[in-house]
């Protein structure tokens, strides 16, 4: 990022805050005492480095998720989005360290050739020791020593792209969803993320797992799925038979003036071409981020009524909203720990002098009301994490999933309530 003025970062600063006064959906925030807390900070930080940090704190303040401030020229991610990777902290013989917990098929780090439980020592010759946070920037280079289960080092080099959107910075990995089946022959799939806004080749590629599995019990993994489109619909509507409400999302304007979910503009149906995509526009150019969302109404599928869905600590935003939509209508037995809690609409704006601030600006409830933000999914089977047990090679989560399968002891599905919608 470059050096700005301190002019110029008094303009930038007032311009965040006029988009938090537009823009901003959450709790109530108060712009005047955000300045009076942060102002001298943030006006006085000419290292621009200093200067992000400084925004960066003054969006904390807001108590939400998906808040960031950047420079076009440096977009940021977070190293799990970074890397396709998550941790947790563990006790190993190098003491209090980050284990690799989710690597994710296709990603940075699966390309280096890390696997969970490989331990982290360092990056670019630097001791990393909880709680510093993960360092991974995105167009940058790593390199970073590892511990092995068996006692060896290792040092991988990590080559991060840059993200083709600067508005969505993401990195995509080559494999999004993968599919396999267990020893016991129950189907096994895996979506790592659910990138595009509408996402059309996540959805296509997972009707195709599901059709090549052809298996009449299936896991589900969402472990470290990071969120991302729309494209969650259609594993939602993988799970059930028929069309039902999913959830509904409030932008700022019409939470003001009110509104009934029943009269939103409906999503249900993810486009299969470019041209199905062009004709959403005028049908919710004026609905802005406030939509109800339903099942697309798939029919039957061999595994329906035997699903377990896997999530943990940090399976966010789309990930959440498929957790609590199986969950409320016992389509799965959700095993695991509890998902982030991090499930708003969120946009990037320009600033000014290349800089960004990205938002919420819409709330997102299911559609039995209930605001996940900062509040999670919690799994029916809460089954944690065991670093002594994935460094030994098992996966006590998955293991337990297959179990409630080969029991039979799924949840009883609820029927859907008949709607039809007075909009669309």
């Amino acid at each position: 990022m470059p050096a700005l003025s301190e002019q110029n970062r008094r303009a930038v600063l007032d311009a965040v805050l006029r988009i938090v006064d537009m823009k901003y959906m959450g709790p109530e925030v108060d712009t005047s005492s955000l300045r009076v807390t942060h102002e001298e900070r943030v006006v006085g930080s000419a290292d621009p480095a200093e200067f992000e940090a400084a925004m960066n704190a003054l969006l904390k303040d807001l108590g939400v998720s998906h808040t960031g401030f950047f420079h076009e020229s440096t977009p940021r991610a977070a190293g799990r989005i970074a890397i396709a990777a998550t941790f947790t902290k563990a006790q190993t013989s190098d003491g209090e360290r980050w284990m690799f917990q989710d690597v994710h098929p296709g990603g940075v780090a699966a390309s280096a050739g890390i696997k969970p439980g490989d331990v982290l020592l360092s990056v670019r010759g630097e001791e990393l020791v909880p709680p510093q946070a993960m360092p991974f920037a995105l167009g940058e280079r790593y390199e970073i020593v590892l511990r092995r289960p068996d006692g060896s080092t290792v040092a991988p080099m990590l080559d991060i792209p840059r993200p083709k959107d600067k508005d969505r910075p993401l990195v995509v990995p080559d494999q999004v969803v993968t599919a396999r089946r267990l020893e016991d022959g129950t189907g096994y799939m895996r979506v790592t993320m659910f990138p595009g806004v509408l996402g059309m080749d996540v959805a296509r590629d997972m009707v195709r797992a599901v059709q090549e599995l052809a298996a009449d019990r299936l896991v589900v993994d969402l472990r470290g799925n990071t969120g991302g489109g729309i494209g969650c619909l259609r594993l939602m509507s993988l799970l059930c038979v028929d069309r039902r409400g999913v959830g509904y999302s409030v932008g700022k304007a019409t939470a003001k003036k009110g509104y009934r979910k029943e009269d939103l503009a409906v999503f249900d149906r993810i486009p299969t071409s470019r041209w199905g995509a062009l004709a959403l526009i005028p049908r919710f150019a004026l609905a802005g981020r406030s939509v109800a969302v339903f099942t697309e109404a798939l029919g039957a599928r061999a595994h329906h009524g035997r699903v377990a869905m896997l999530v943990n600590e940090h399976s966010a935003s789309a990930a959440e909203m498929v957790a609590a939509f199986a969950q409320e209508y016992g389509l799965a037995t959700l095993v695991g720990t509890r998902t982030a809690g991090r499930l708003v609409a969120a946009s990037a704006f320009k600033v000014g002098h290349g800089c960004r601030v990205a938002l919420p600006v819409a709330e997102y409830y299911t559609w039995a009301g209930k605001r996940l933000e900062s509040v999670g999914v919690t799994p029916d089977l809460d089954v944690a994490g065991d670093t002594t047990a994935v460094r030994a090679g098992r996966d006590p989560q998955l293991e337990r999933a297959t179990e409630v399968l080969t029991a039979g002891t799924v949840p009883a599905a609820v029927p859907a309530v008949e709607y039809a919608p007075t909009t669309s």
